[in-house]
């Protein structure tokens, strides 16, 4: 396993977490171990790219910097991940004192580019939190970027390993329903996750793109994938109607706010060990609060979105994501020329469950499943057939397993044949915002926006592989 994974780091130069064939890394490392570098220490960073790399993988890795601006959350993360390493409020100062093979990036969406950018040019392989940045002019300088370096970019998308999604991607592979022509894709956040995108500075444009971003990066890769072709054309709605300044009443942050026995949103931070040591204890060095009101005047995303797409193979897909929802979960259904796939997850009443949905997001982002692994239906249904219910067995923690699964392929099993490439490049993760950059600069303007006309990359009615 060492041997194949040392002819991994020579020969495959980007796995960004989700998409194509295996390019290459050519870290060129020989026998010693991988030196990785993360800037940004919040949640993300601490625990999947950091704790989990730690306790996972330490025989072929190890952290030889830590960076933030916050010095807090720096001593924090540097004793909960369990390393050893130097820590730094200066990026490019860790970078030349440290000379790290890999920067992993998980700092707020709108710095992204910042840092890929700095690491790509200072000779590093950068491994980017999703999304790849936040608006078409960052996504450029990143593009740029990587094609001026001899190093390469991973982007950190984990949905596409997932054993029911591939499952999907199985299907459509095989022609299960023949050419598809329509796609309808609805994604509902609860009023637990939803809500939680609002009490943070997800909930500025300036920092996180609106959710068309930095949520629905997600869901535009995995139909990016599913239907193996580019976005061509998006024209879209959105607005803000339940969240921001459409309540009565509102507070500075939950602990201080008079109103928590009428406010169905209070959520109490101070219950949260990891939350207080993470976020609140630090607050005094930049400011940042974790737990402010969802209902603050600044808040100026879309808290409901529904756009249609246009792809360059001449699918059209209808796509929603609403914020508020009693439930968590998701719908796709797939028209094709022979049929159509119907598939969900969470929708509690198809199983006549009573669903904690509090429970039901932290079970997702666990890292260790607790429950035994449960099956799954996809509907099959063929032209003038009965429909067929296809199983597939998946476990809840890591993001239905797509977590575990990448972090598998990068550090351990790196030359595994994939019949589903998963494996993706740079184009993969440009193409997944760009949608989202997209739907947003429609609803500015009224119009519907072309891909094209964002940057250099051209859509292409097959899927350009890395």
């Amino acid at each position: 396993m060492e041997q194949s994974r040392r002819k991994f780091l020579s020969s495959v130069s980007m796995l960004a977490a989700v998409g194509c064939t295996l390019p290459a890394w050519g870290f060129g490392l020989g026998e010693r171990k991988l030196k990785v570098v993360l800037i940004g220490t919040g949640i993300r960073g601490v625990s999947f790219w950091g704790k989990r790399l730690v306790d996972e993988y330490s025989h072929v890795l190890e952290f030889v910097g830590l960076s933030d601006i916050n010095e807090g959350r720096l001593a924090f993360a540097k004793n909960y991940m369990n390393v050893a390493c130097p820590l730094f409020s200066d990026f490019e100062e860790m970078v030349k004192q440290t000379k790290p093979d890999l920067v992993i990036v998980t700092t707020k969406d709108s710095t992204h580019h910042e840092f890929i950018v700095k690491g790509l040019g200072m000779g590093c392989d950068v491994l980017t939190e999703k999304p790849l940045t936040t608006d078409e002019d960052k996504c450029q300088q990143i593009i740029d970027a990587e094609k001026k370096s001899d190093k390469k970019l991973i982007v950190g998308f984990n949905y596409r390993w997932s054993p029911y999604n591939t499952k999907i991607k199985e299907l459509l592979a095989n022609n299960a329903i023949g050419k598809v022509t329509s796609v309808d894709f609805h994604w509902y956040l609860n009023t637990y996750h939803g809500a939680s995108y609002f009490r943070r500075w997800h909930g500025l444009k300036e920092d996180g793109g609106t959710l068309w971003v930095h949520k629905s990066t997600h869901h535009f890769d995995l139909l990016n994938w599913w239907l193996d072709s580019d976005p061509e054309e998006v024209f879209a709605y959105g607005a803000l109607e339940h969240y921001g300044d459409n309540n009565p009443f509102r507070g500075e942050k939950c602990r201080t706010c008079p109103h928590t026995d009428k406010c169905d949103y209070y959520w109490d931070i101070t219950k949260e060990k990891f939350m207080m040591d993470l976020y609140a204890n630090n607050e005094q060095y930049d400011g940042y609060e974790r737990d402010d009101c969802v209902f603050r005047k600044e808040i100026d995303i879309y808290d409901k979105m529904s756009a249609q797409i246009k792809y360059k193979n001449n699918v059209v897909l209808n796509y929603s994501l609403t914020t508020y929802s009693p439930i968590e979960g998701w719908r796709v259904a797939f028209n094709g020329t022979e049929g159509r796939i119907e598939a969900w997850l969470d929708i509690p009443y198809h199983k006549d469950l009573t669903v904690d949905q509090e429970a039901l997001h932290d079970a997702e982002m666990e890292q260790k499943d607790k429950n035994a692994i449960q099956n799954e239906p996809v509907i099959v249904h063929k032209l003038w057939k009965d429909f067929e219910t296809v199983t597939v067995p998946m476990e809840r923690a890591g993001h239905g397993g797509g977590d575990k699964r990448l972090h598998e392929k990068i550090f351990t099993n790196p030359n595994m044949e994939d019949p589903y490439g998963r494996a993706a490049g740079i184009r993969d993760g440009a193409m997944s915002i760009l949608i989202g950059i997209a739907a947003r600069k429609s609803i500015e303007s009224g119009k519907p926006v072309r891909i094209e006309d964002l940057t250099s990359l051209k859509p292409s009615a097959v899927r350009i592989k890395a």
